[in-house]
Protein backbone atom coordinates (compact mmCIF):
# COMPACT_ATOMS: atom_id res chain seq x y z
CA UNK A 1 0.00 0.00 0.00
CA UNK A 2 1.05 3.64 -0.37
CA UNK A 3 1.42 4.60 3.11
CA UNK A 4 1.99 8.73 1.49
CA UNK A 5 -1.75 8.49 -0.08
CA UNK A 6 -2.65 6.30 3.10
CA UNK A 7 -1.90 9.49 5.43
CA UNK A 8 -3.21 12.20 3.44
CA UNK A 9 -6.23 11.09 2.91
CA UNK A 10 -8.87 13.09 4.69
CA UNK A 11 -12.28 11.83 5.93
CA UNK A 12 -15.71 13.04 4.45
CA UNK A 13 -17.22 15.20 6.23
CA UNK A 14 -21.34 14.83 6.74
CA UNK A 15 -21.97 16.89 4.32
CA UNK A 16 -19.59 15.56 1.76
CA UNK A 17 -21.20 11.73 2.48
CA UNK A 18 -24.87 13.40 2.80
CA UNK A 19 -24.94 14.54 -0.96
CA UNK A 20 -23.26 11.36 -1.94
CA UNK A 21 -26.23 9.73 -0.26
CA UNK A 22 -28.50 11.90 -2.10
CA UNK A 23 -26.65 11.99 -5.80
CA UNK A 24 -26.93 7.97 -5.58
CA UNK A 25 -30.66 7.82 -4.74
CA UNK A 26 -30.90 10.93 -7.71
CA UNK A 27 -29.42 7.89 -10.26
CA UNK A 28 -31.16 4.87 -8.75
CA UNK A 29 -34.75 6.80 -9.41
CA UNK A 30 -33.60 8.02 -13.07
CA UNK A 31 -33.47 4.34 -13.82
CA UNK A 32 -36.37 3.16 -11.83
CA UNK A 33 -38.48 5.75 -13.26
CA UNK A 34 -37.03 5.19 -16.70
CA UNK A 35 -37.78 1.13 -16.38
CA UNK A 36 -40.85 1.15 -14.38
CA UNK A 37 -42.59 4.83 -14.82
CA UNK A 38 -43.62 6.84 -12.43
CA UNK A 39 -46.97 5.67 -10.79
CA UNK A 40 -45.02 1.84 -11.02
CA UNK A 41 -42.06 3.01 -9.13
CA UNK A 42 -41.74 2.68 -5.05
CA UNK A 43 -39.01 4.50 -3.07
CA UNK A 44 -38.53 1.12 -1.20
CA UNK A 45 -37.28 -0.11 -4.55
CA UNK A 46 -35.30 3.11 -5.47
CA UNK A 47 -33.60 2.54 -1.67
CA UNK A 48 -32.81 -1.19 -2.33
CA UNK A 49 -31.12 -0.20 -5.78
CA UNK A 50 -29.10 2.03 -4.37
CA UNK A 51 -28.13 0.06 -1.60
CA UNK A 52 -29.64 2.72 1.51
CA UNK A 53 -32.74 1.68 3.22
CA UNK A 54 -35.76 3.61 3.00
CA UNK A 55 -34.93 6.11 5.75
CA UNK A 56 -32.47 7.29 3.43
CA UNK A 57 -34.86 8.75 0.87
CA UNK A 58 -37.12 10.10 3.69
CA UNK A 59 -33.91 11.90 5.22
CA UNK A 60 -33.38 13.00 1.85
CA UNK A 61 -36.91 13.82 -0.16
CA UNK A 62 -40.23 14.90 1.92
CA UNK A 63 -42.01 11.94 -0.86
CA UNK A 64 -42.01 10.51 -4.51
CA UNK A 65 -43.31 13.76 -5.93
CA UNK A 66 -40.39 15.21 -4.23
CA UNK A 67 -37.85 12.79 -5.58
CA UNK A 68 -38.97 13.48 -8.85
CA UNK A 69 -38.79 17.01 -9.01
CA UNK A 70 -34.94 16.76 -7.40
CA UNK A 71 -34.45 14.37 -10.96
CA UNK A 72 -35.98 16.97 -13.22
CA UNK A 73 -33.68 19.44 -11.52
CA UNK A 74 -30.73 16.69 -11.96
CA UNK A 75 -31.54 16.84 -15.89
CA UNK A 76 -31.90 20.80 -16.35
CA UNK A 77 -28.44 21.57 -14.56
CA UNK A 78 -26.85 21.70 -18.18
CA UNK A 79 -29.68 24.33 -18.91
CA UNK A 80 -28.52 26.80 -16.34
CA UNK A 81 -24.89 26.50 -17.44
CA UNK A 82 -24.07 29.66 -19.71
CA UNK A 83 -22.12 27.27 -22.35
CA UNK A 84 -25.38 25.48 -23.15
CA UNK A 85 -25.94 25.34 -26.97
CA UNK A 86 -29.30 23.58 -28.04
CA UNK A 87 -27.74 24.06 -31.70
CA UNK A 88 -24.50 22.11 -30.52
CA UNK A 89 -23.92 18.63 -32.37
CA UNK A 90 -23.21 15.33 -31.49
CA UNK A 91 -19.45 14.69 -30.73
CA UNK A 92 -18.85 11.82 -32.92
CA UNK A 93 -15.28 11.92 -33.66
CA UNK A 94 -14.63 9.90 -30.49
CA UNK A 95 -12.55 6.97 -31.14
CA UNK A 96 -14.60 5.00 -27.93
CA UNK A 97 -17.45 4.01 -30.20
CA UNK A 98 -19.10 2.04 -26.75
CA UNK A 99 -22.67 2.85 -26.48
CA UNK A 100 -22.73 3.90 -22.79
CA UNK A 101 -25.61 2.97 -20.41
CA UNK A 102 -26.94 4.01 -17.17
CA UNK A 103 -25.66 2.62 -13.54
CA UNK A 104 -28.78 0.16 -13.99
CA UNK A 105 -28.07 -0.96 -17.10
CA UNK A 106 -30.45 0.57 -19.34
CA UNK A 107 -29.05 1.83 -22.78
CA UNK A 108 -29.40 5.46 -23.37
CA UNK A 109 -32.77 5.42 -26.30
CA UNK A 110 -34.47 3.25 -23.45
CA UNK A 111 -33.40 5.84 -20.79
CA UNK A 112 -35.03 8.76 -22.44
CA UNK A 113 -37.91 7.12 -23.74
CA UNK A 114 -38.28 5.80 -20.17
CA UNK A 115 -38.32 9.11 -18.59
CA UNK A 116 -40.45 10.84 -20.98
CA UNK A 117 -43.18 8.73 -20.48
CA UNK A 118 -42.78 8.77 -16.23
CA UNK A 119 -42.49 12.99 -16.72
CA UNK A 120 -46.35 12.40 -18.82
CA UNK A 121 -47.36 10.45 -15.72
CA UNK A 122 -45.67 12.93 -13.31
CA UNK A 123 -47.39 16.19 -15.33
CA UNK A 124 -50.62 14.20 -15.11
CA UNK A 125 -50.65 13.86 -11.36
CA UNK A 126 -49.13 17.49 -10.62
CA UNK A 127 -52.18 18.86 -12.72
CA UNK A 128 -54.13 17.58 -10.29
CA UNK A 129 -52.45 19.11 -7.35
CA UNK A 130 -51.72 22.86 -7.22
CA UNK A 131 -48.55 23.07 -5.12
CA UNK A 132 -47.14 20.57 -7.64
CA UNK A 133 -48.31 22.67 -10.18
CA UNK A 134 -46.23 25.23 -9.04
CA UNK A 135 -43.68 23.32 -8.57
CA UNK A 136 -43.60 22.00 -12.49
CA UNK A 137 -43.92 25.51 -13.53
CA UNK A 138 -40.76 26.44 -12.27
CA UNK A 139 -39.15 23.89 -13.95
CA UNK A 140 -40.60 24.46 -17.06
CA UNK A 141 -39.88 28.49 -16.44
CA UNK A 142 -35.59 27.25 -16.11
CA UNK A 143 -36.04 25.72 -19.89
CA UNK A 144 -37.84 28.86 -20.91
CA UNK A 145 -34.88 30.87 -19.27
CA UNK A 146 -32.64 29.10 -20.90
CA UNK A 147 -33.66 29.31 -24.81
CA UNK A 148 -34.65 33.24 -23.96
CA UNK A 149 -30.75 33.44 -23.27
CA UNK A 150 -30.59 31.93 -26.73
CA UNK A 151 -33.21 34.19 -28.34
CA UNK A 152 -31.68 37.23 -26.99
CA UNK A 153 -28.10 36.58 -27.76
CA UNK A 154 -29.18 36.07 -31.48
CA UNK A 155 -32.29 38.52 -32.01
CA UNK A 156 -31.77 39.76 -35.51
CA UNK A 157 -32.43 43.37 -36.20
CA UNK A 158 -35.70 44.45 -36.76
CA UNK A 159 -37.63 41.55 -34.82
CA UNK A 160 -40.84 42.64 -33.00
CA UNK A 161 -41.55 39.60 -31.62
CA UNK A 162 -40.10 39.99 -27.55
CA UNK A 163 -37.53 36.91 -27.05
CA UNK A 164 -39.39 36.17 -24.10
CA UNK A 165 -41.96 35.05 -26.51
CA UNK A 166 -39.38 33.35 -28.71
CA UNK A 167 -38.49 30.95 -26.14
CA UNK A 168 -41.71 29.87 -25.24
CA UNK A 169 -42.34 29.33 -28.85
CA UNK A 170 -38.69 27.23 -28.85
CA UNK A 171 -39.91 25.47 -25.60
CA UNK A 172 -43.28 23.78 -27.31
CA UNK A 173 -40.97 23.08 -30.04
CA UNK A 174 -38.79 21.19 -27.65
CA UNK A 175 -41.21 20.11 -25.59
CA UNK A 176 -43.53 18.95 -28.81
CA UNK A 177 -41.08 16.89 -30.23
CA UNK A 178 -40.58 14.32 -27.24
CA UNK A 179 -44.45 13.77 -27.42
CA UNK A 180 -43.99 12.67 -30.62
CA UNK A 181 -41.14 10.42 -30.56
CA UNK A 182 -43.10 8.70 -27.33
CA UNK A 183 -46.05 8.26 -29.94
CA UNK A 184 -43.50 6.63 -32.60
CA UNK A 185 -42.89 9.51 -34.78
CA UNK A 186 -39.39 9.45 -34.72
CA UNK A 187 -38.55 10.94 -37.82
CA UNK A 188 -37.83 14.00 -36.17
CA UNK A 189 -34.15 13.75 -35.49
CA UNK A 190 -31.78 16.25 -33.78
CA UNK A 191 -30.51 17.74 -37.46
CA UNK A 192 -34.18 18.65 -37.88
CA UNK A 193 -35.11 20.23 -34.23
CA UNK A 194 -32.16 22.57 -35.05
CA UNK A 195 -33.39 23.50 -38.16
CA UNK A 196 -36.85 24.22 -36.33
CA UNK A 197 -35.15 26.09 -33.58
CA UNK A 198 -33.11 28.47 -36.01
CA UNK A 199 -36.29 29.50 -37.83
CA UNK A 200 -38.07 30.33 -34.66
CA UNK A 201 -35.39 32.78 -33.58
CA UNK A 202 -34.10 33.98 -37.11
CA UNK A 203 -36.99 33.13 -39.76
CA UNK A 204 -35.33 34.81 -42.50
CA UNK A 205 -32.06 33.81 -42.43
CA UNK A 206 -32.86 29.90 -41.26
CA UNK A 207 -35.21 30.39 -44.72
CA UNK A 208 -31.58 30.48 -47.08
CA UNK A 209 -30.46 27.52 -44.84
CA UNK A 210 -30.05 24.45 -46.97
CA UNK A 211 -32.11 21.50 -45.85
CA UNK A 212 -30.55 19.37 -42.48
CA UNK A 213 -28.37 16.56 -43.48
CA UNK A 214 -30.54 13.53 -41.95
CA UNK A 215 -27.56 10.69 -42.74
CA UNK A 216 -28.53 8.35 -39.61
CA UNK A 217 -25.75 9.84 -37.58
CA UNK A 218 -28.15 11.88 -35.42
CA UNK A 219 -29.87 9.84 -32.55
CA UNK A 220 -33.31 8.73 -34.14
CA UNK A 221 -35.36 10.01 -30.24
CA UNK A 222 -34.55 13.60 -29.14
CA UNK A 223 -32.22 14.42 -26.50
CA UNK A 224 -30.53 11.11 -26.55
CA UNK A 225 -27.20 12.24 -28.24
CA UNK A 226 -26.94 14.98 -25.34
CA UNK A 227 -27.13 12.02 -22.89
CA UNK A 228 -24.52 9.88 -24.46
CA UNK A 229 -22.24 12.94 -24.24
CA UNK A 230 -22.97 13.48 -20.54
CA UNK A 231 -22.29 9.30 -19.47
CA UNK A 232 -19.25 9.66 -21.34
CA UNK A 233 -17.96 13.16 -19.58
CA UNK A 234 -19.39 11.60 -16.03
CA UNK A 235 -16.34 11.24 -14.19
CA UNK A 236 -15.43 7.45 -12.43
CA UNK A 237 -16.68 7.14 -9.08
Amino acid sequence: MDASRSATRTPRTRAERQRETREALILAALDAFSRDGYHATSLEGIAHDAGFSKGAVYSNFASKSDLFLALMDFNQEMLQDADWDPFSTADTASADKTEPSTAGGLDVTQMVRGFGLATLEFIATAARDESLVLALRERMQVMIGAYERIATEDRPAGEALPAGDVARLMTALDQGVTVLALSGITSMDSALIRSGLRRLIDPASAAGDPAPERDGSTASFPGVDQVQRLLRDMPET
